[in-house]
């Protein structure tokens, strides 16, 4: 497992576009959440450890954003081969069993994570209503105890948006094991 953070935050980072398969086998394109005023798009996976203890976080996450003008999307953008936990019939198995209660998109190829610059698994970007990177951070402050969390990042981020003013400029690195490139 290697661990890195996410890289900086890009202020005027425009989201690129996807076209990605669904772990349900609907297609996902970008512009398919053009009607939402935030979007979040979560780099996340099966396999780690880092993910796996927040997880149930961006599940919850979710759920207090429900009904509101906002759209996550999970991606995982891992090499299957070596890692089967994170093969498209896992994703579905778990997305299924967690009910994730957001797209989850399977990224074959590769070129979306490299197009958004993800480098780690949980790697977390947040999008304005023009799709301008506005958060590139961390979910909160305590990754290992839920318990313990003071400053929850992420939720900080989406509801700045949602009330028109822009998060702050203080952007802490998510971190997380490396996406399992291709050979």
């Amino acid at each position: 497992m290697v661990l890195l953070k996410s890289e900086n935050f890009k202020p005027n980072f425009q989201a690129p576009d996807f076209d990605l398969p669904s772990v349900d086998g609907r297609r996902c394109q970008l512009s398919d959440f053009s009607s939402k005023q935030v979007l979040a798009v979560l780099f996340i996976c099966n396999h780690c450890p880092y993910v796996k203890a927040i997880e149930d976080r961006l599940i919850a996450l979710e759920r207090e954003f429900h009904g509101q003008n906002v759209q996550l999307v999970g991606i995982c953008a891992n090499d299957p081969t070596h890692y089967p936990e994170d093969d498209p019939a896992s994703l579905l198995k778990r997305w299924q069993e967690k009910n994730y209660g957001f797209p989850y998109l399977i990224d074959e190829s590769q070129q979306t994570a490299r197009a958004y610059g993800a480098v780690c698994t949980p790697d977390l970007f947040v999008f304005d209503a023009s799709r301008r990177l506005a958060y590139h951070g961390r979910l909160d402050d305590n990754w290992q105890e839920p318990a313990q969390v003071t400053r929850r990042d992420l939720a900080l981020a989406i509801q700045a948006l949602l009330t028109g003013q822009r998060p702050s400029a203080e952007q802490i690195p998510s971190m997380g094991c490396s996406i399992k490139w291709k050979k």
